[in-house]
């Protein structure tokens, strides 16, 4: 860890804040909204529940000019993501969560929501046109998402409809080819306002920052994605609320991100393709009904189409010549979720030996199904040893999955200013997997997770919590060539103790979260990739095992203040020492180190200033430091900070805005394999895929009634 750099940025950081003499706002200042979280069993604010959260909200997002989730990793404390694709799809929190998944049954430990639809381990549809918040749940959910939420949780909301009808037009265009239209509108569709609606639409296209000289092209690697939202609402009593969302998401991206030399420059043949399409719908129905009771029904429907594919040894003939070199990996996967939820919660004025008390109990079931062909194909000839060889091999396999769960949850208040709070989940999952390798198999299992947390209010401004969380995750099997013993792997757990504070200062103009964490896990998931045929850069394998030992201890902050009308302030810090468990010696491994894609520190400051026309200007400040790439080798990343910039206008009916990300054009690795990848000795090497270079572009938008 680089820590005189981390403390610079920290330093710098808070140089660019206005003086703090007194924390005492000016007249007239700007007051911080509430901001509610809606990934929890009931909508509560943010400063009441005992964890730690980061909710980025639509002013947020546009102001970042952020398109895609993956833009926003770098804002979040101790998040991060895998660049295993073209848009992230891979995501850890706190050092949890997988990196890739080429092959077996879906097994994530980060779940991925949009909407309440399931969009765990597939989240390239993630873009954020009329997006109305990203919430980010750290730590294990396991009393509220299970299995999927081990490391934590990611919801993507989208703004919901209203009775004043709205519309909004956005043009964008910018550097490396980039273009895109978005068209948002809303409103009432009856004259009693009982039916509302809003619909939105958003198509962009950029080259995708890479140039392939091989092929004389700057598109192989270019992004080609549109997405519609449907939102209705309906209220057909005053007891009865019925919220439809439909999102239809066509990602057709070039996948062409990996060279011989870790530049932005190309020499592939057959560059590849990261394109999903996506339908995804969800119905929440709420009803008020009797004896204080709220009766919620949570159904969804999801049905992706993924197609996966990679130039594999990243060259061309000319890049290998005389020897013959040429390999290709193709992945095609079909994911189906259908899933049916009943909450029973009770309203406000249920009491518990006089004490003021929220109940919930449910039953959740999930039916999954997932489908994968993969071909890998290839020839290899050296003609000073005379060897020659060829690869054609397929590979198909069908996973399904039945999850069924019982819930509850109780807070009580054991004074005016203390609450306690309990959750518990039971979970039982049948699998059934089957493929062209004559594997068969079908594990069940029942695991349970759950939350204790108690809860403090030293006043109105300032609110403690203690919280203990049991989160878990499903065993499973590997699949393919792997090594004697490591068919099959047991399930995860983990215990969390986690403490925190959350303050509203300065007359409710600065917000100031804090928490500290210690995690244990248990028999911890480990997935490693291992060169199955040297020279064959299509034949890796991958294996997860169990390890012990491994444990996250950490700190999150974030704040948010308006000091005046002008400026608005904002810091958000992780720090993190996510260590490895040990693995068995029959097995051997790393030893002693940080866990993959964990960095110790994430830092994200930034600074807006508004004149009293209309006129703004933001900067913002990322940072990171460096990080494992992998368990299965020792080779890390560097640290890196990254620094975006916008000035614009904004009137009562149009915006403009020139923003600049990665101002400085920083170059830095989101991904990164060792091994052999260059004939005819195929020396061990690190290859890396660069984050995006400097973007810099125009946004236009304009408001309509």
């Amino acid at each position: 860890m680089q820590q005189p750099v981390f403390w610079r940025l920290v330093v710098t950081a808070i140089l660019i804040l206005p003086s703090a003499k007194a924390l005492a706002s000016t007249p007239g200042t700007d007051v911080l909204d509430e901001i509610v979280v809606t990934a929890d069993f009931r909508e509560r604010a943010v400063q009441e529940l005992p964890s730690s959260i980061t909710v980025l909200d639509a002013a947020f997002i546009e102001a970042n000019a952020a398109q895609h989730f993956e833009e926003l990793v770098e804002v979040v404390p101790n998040l991060n993501w895998s660049g295993d694709g073209h848009r992230a799809r891979y995501f850890q929190i706190r050092g949890v969560g997988e990196l890739e998944q080429y092959q077996g049954a879906p097994n994530p430990s980060i779940g991925f929501l949009i909407d309440d639809i399931d969009f765990s381990g597939i989240g390239t549809v993630a873009t954020l046109f009329d997006v109305a918040s990203v919430e980010v749940l750290r730590g294990s959910q396991g009393s509220r998402y299970g299995a999927n939420a081990l490391g934590g949780l990611i919801y993507v909301k989208s703004k919901s409809p209203t009775a004043e009808r709205d519309g909004r037009l956005e043009l964008r265009a910018g550097d490396d080819g980039a273009l895109g239209l978005g068209l948002a509108f809303g409103g009432t569709l009856n004259s009693d306002e009982s039916l509302l609606f809003r619909i939105s639409a958003q198509k962009q296209e950029s080259n995708g920052f890479r140039t392939n000289r091989f092929l004389g092209r700057d598109d192989t690697n270019g992004r080609d994605e549109a997405s519609l939202r449907l939102r209705l609402s309906y209220q057909p009593t005053p007891t009865v609320d019925a919220n439809f969302s439909l999102l239809y998401g066509d990602i057709d991206n070039g996948y062409d991100a990996f060279s011989l030399d870790n530049s932005y420059a190309m020499l592939s043949d057959k560059p590849g393709r990261d394109a999903q399409k996506s339908l995804g719908t969800s119905l929440r129905i709420d009803w008020s009904g009797p004896e204080s009771v709220t009766v919620t029904s949570i159904t969804t429907l999801a049905d992706s189409d993924i197609d996966f594919s990679f130039d594999a040894d990243w060259g061309n003939d000319d890049s290998w010549a005389p020897v013959t070199y040429d390999y290709i990996s193709l992945n095609e996967r079909q994911r189906k979720t259908a899933s049916q939820e009943i909450r029973l919660a009770s309203d406000d004025g249920f009491s518990i030996f006089s004490r003021d008390a929220d109940w919930l109990v449910g039953l959740y079931v999930q039916e999954l199904k997932d489908e994968l062909l993969t071909l890998n194909q290839g020839d290899y000839f050296d003609p000073f040893f005379d060897f020659a060889d060829s690869l054609d091999d397929s590979f198909g396999s069908d996973y399904e999955a039945s999850h069924a769960a019982l819930f509850g949850q109780l807070d009580t208040s054991l004074s005016e200013a203390t609450r306690l709070g309990f959750g518990l989940r039971v979970e039982h999952r049948s699998t059934r997997y089957v493929d062209t390798a004559g594997l068969s198999l079908g594990p069940s299992e029942t695991l349970w997770g759950g939350e204790f947390s108690l809860t403090h209010d030293h006043s109105d401004s300032l609110t403690s919590f203690v919280s203990l969380t049991k989160g878990y995750k499903a065993s499973g099997f590997n699949l393919g060539l792997v090594p004697q013993g490591r068919r099959s792997f047991g399930e995860e757990l983990m215990w969390s103790v986690e403490a925190g504070l959350k303050s509203l200062l300065a007359d409710n103009t600065l917000r100031l979260n804090a928490s500290v964490f210690y995690s244990r896990r248990d028999d911890q998931q480990v997935r490693t990739s291992f060169q199955l045929v040297a020279g064959d850069p299509a034949s890796f394998g991958f294996a997860t095992l169990n390890v012990d030992g491994g444990n996250m201890t950490g700190v999150e902050a974030d704040l948010r203040w308006f000091p005046n009308d002008s400026w608005e302030l904002y810091a958000n810090v992780g720090l993190l020492n996510a260590r490895l468990g040990d693995f068995p010696t029959s097995v051997g491994g790393p030893s002693d180190r940080g866990q993959a894609h964990a960095p110790r520190y994430t830092l994200a400051a930034g600074a807006t200033y508004r004149g009293a026309r209309g006129y703004y200007a933001r900067l913002d400040l990322t940072a990171r430091d460096e990080f494992y790439f992998d368990v299965s080798h020792d080779q890390r990343s560097s640290a890196y900070e990254l620094v975006h910039a916008r000035v614009g206008y904004e009137g009562d009916s149009w915006s403009a805005q020139l923003w600049a990300r990665n101002l400085f054009d920083k170059h830095y690795a989101v991904r990164g394999f060792y091994f052999g990848n260059e004939p005819p000795d195929f020396p061990n090497k690190l290859y890396t895929r660069l984050g995006d270079p400097r973007h810099v572009g125009i946004t236009i938008e304009k408001r309509f009634d």
